[in-house]
């Protein structure tokens, strides 16, 4: 073998060993909230009163990103179970809950008091739209008016 070809083949040699990495780190964000809008209760009725709300979350950078979304406690009940809207004009408050499924059995919260988040897999490409399932229950003895309550919505990736 020739000295140039040693040469030639000390150069391979370093550069099938020589690799260089690198990952460009992800970004997520919400691109749509939409309110859980429950419309009008009737004190009367023996029916839940349901409704959803969705959340639109897109991330750019790795091409699948794992992402985790909780919804938090209520701030005028202090906890998940029941959360609790307060009237516009008093201080009554009404009771309802958001869940991850459409049967409402699975209370969206931050994995704490019985409570779960969605995790899910997002392509940079497609986003995920996720649904907020919400619901009132009956026999709720409240006045009438305006009833809301706002909820700090957290994405983690």
């Amino acid at each position: 073998m020739s000295r140039f070809s040693l040469n030639l083949l000390g150069v391979f040699l370093f550069c099938l060993f020589f690799t260089v990495e690198a990952y460009a780190a992800a970004d997520c964000n919400f691109q749509t909230v939409t309110d859980v809008n429950f419309g009008s209760y009737d004190v009367l009725s023996g029916l839940n009163n349901d409704s959803t709300g969705s959340l639109t979350v897109s991330c750019s950078g790795q091409t699948w990103t794992t992402v985790t979304t909780s919804i938090g406690a209520s701030p005028n009940s202090g906890g998940f179970n029941p959360r609790q809207m307060l009237q516009a004009s008093g201080t009554d408050l009404l009771n309802y809950n958001l869940y991850t499924n459409s049967t409402r059995t699975t209370i969206w919260g931050d994995g704490t008091q019985g409570t779960s988040t969605v995790t899910t897999s997002i392509h940079k490409n497609h986003p995920w739209n996720g649904t907020i399932y919400g619901r009132i229950p009956p026999g709720l003895n409240v006045g009438i008016g305006t009833y809301s309550e706002a909820l700090v919505v957290t994405i983690n990736f």
